[in-house]
C-alpha cells in the first residue's frame, strides 16, 4: 500500500516491490520495519506506521533507507 508514495518520494518506478523481511514495534499503532526488494539486486529498508483500528487511517511510509543489499541487517530507524 504504500508503494506509489515511496515511488513519489524517490522520483521513480519499482518494478519489483517485494517485502523480505519485517519487524513490529508497538507504539500508539504499530510501526513496521520493512527490508522491501526494490529492483533486481537493491533493496530499502522502509519505517511504515499503522494507527489504531479506530482512527480509519491507511499505513503511512514515515522514512526509509535505500542502497541497502539482501544482507544487510535489518534495524530499527
Amino acid at each position: 500500500q504504500v508503494k506509489p508514495e515511496f515511488e513519489s518520494k524517490e522520483n521513480r518506478t519499482c518494478g519489483i516491490f517485494k517485502a523480505i523481511i519485517y519487524k513490529t514495534q508497538v507504539v500508539a499503532g504499530i510501526n513496521y520495519f520493512s527490508k522491501v526488494q526494490d529492483s533486481d539486486d537493491s533493496y530499502a529498508h522502509l519505517k511504515v506506521f499503522q494507527s489504531l483500528p479506530h482512527e480509519n487511517e491507511g499505513p503511512v511510509l514515515v522514512s526509509f533507507q535505500t542502497g541497502k543489499t539482501r544482507d544487510d541487517p535489518l534495524t530499527y530507524f
